[in-house]
């Protein structure tokens, strides 16, 4: 099966502006995590809408609005031959070659996949980070508000293709817009996530004061 990783990067983060050319590891954020993907045998493209993000790496895919980083995934394929695709979110630092194969692997059994761990409490009550409900291997719900839950789910996301090519063709629930959670269209819809626990003690930078925590843990 032929996969392509696609990393979308806006420029107009809405917590945080710009975030995709902040400096981490002496690089611009964007290319550290390309940097990261291009590390396994798959095929690597940024799906970006800002040429300044679009000049830190050497594959990219200029795409227009979109409402989400699915939506840009599911615009960018159109035309692309591969079997599936794993949609790397950009502000993930300390995303591995190892979970981005695991997510892959459980497309055998889910036509969409995600990768979750074990939430600190300190997050547990933080509306920034996204808590999800499952049953066993299956994702049954996501959520920012949400509190005491201690499933952290990870911005990256494995799809068919023909699954990523229905995305946009599916109805758009009023809680995708509530809790700003693409993944919500495809349960609201009827859809089936999989779900795998990966051991993982990064950060995702949705906030200025994500980056700073990931600089203070890799000072060392």
């Amino acid at each position: 099966m032929k996969t392509a990783i696609l990393i979308p990067a806006r420029y107009q983060s809405s917590r945080y502006p710009g975030k995709m050319l902040a400096e981490v590891n002496g690089k611009p954020l964007i290319r550290h995590v390309f940097d990261i993907c291009n590390q396994t045998d798959h095929h690597v493209m940024v799906l970006t809408d800002h040429e300044d993000i679009a000049k830190q790496v050497p594959n990219f895919v200029m795409t227009g609005e979109a409402d989400n980083g699915t939506e840009r995934c599911c615009d960018a394929i159109q035309g692309m031959g591969f079997s599936q695709y794993v949609n790397v979110q950009g502000d993930m630092p300390d995303i591995t070659s190892a979970m981005i194969e695991k997510c892959i692997e459980h497309l055998s059994k889910y036509s969409v996949t995600t990768l979750y761990t074990t939430m600190p409490k300190e997050k547990q009550n933080d509306p920034n980070t996204v808590k999800m409900i499952r049953a066993k291997d299956q994702a049954l719900w996501f959520g920012r508000g949400m509190t005491g839950y201690g499933d952290w789910h990870l911005g990256i996301y494995g799809y068919t293709a023909t699954a990523l090519r229905m995305y946009k063709k599916l109805e758009i629930p009023d809680e995708e817009h509530i809790e700003k959670l693409e993944q919500l269209r495809w349960l609201k819809n009827g859809w089936q996530i999989g779900c795998l626990n990966v051991n993982f003690n990064g950060v995702e930078i949705n906030t200025p004061e994500d980056l700073k925590e990931w600089h203070n843990k890799n000072s060392h």
